[in-house]
């Protein structure tokens, strides 16, 4: 799994959101979402939405997700 890859999957799941995507281990990643999807929910709830887009892919090649996220403001 690489950045790029993690990147990809979040848009394609949230096709209206800013994806950034760091790290370069293959393991180790942090990411900043800001979507406009994520208006009105808790942090938990906008954390499930992008774990959601990564499918079985964040248990298996990830190791390690640092996620910033946020609505549009």
């Amino acid at each position: 799994m690489n950045a790029t890859k993690i990147k990809e999957l979040i848009e394609a799941g949230l096709p209206d959101a800013t994806v950034q995507v760091f790290g370069d281990d293959g393991q180790h990643f942090d990411a900043i979402v800001e979507c406009p999807s994520f208006a009105g929910k808790t942090l938990i709830a906008q954390h499930k939405l992008v774990y959601a887009t990564l499918g079985d892919s964040f248990e298996g090649a990830l190791h390690a997700l640092s996620l910033k996220t946020s609505a549009p403001r």
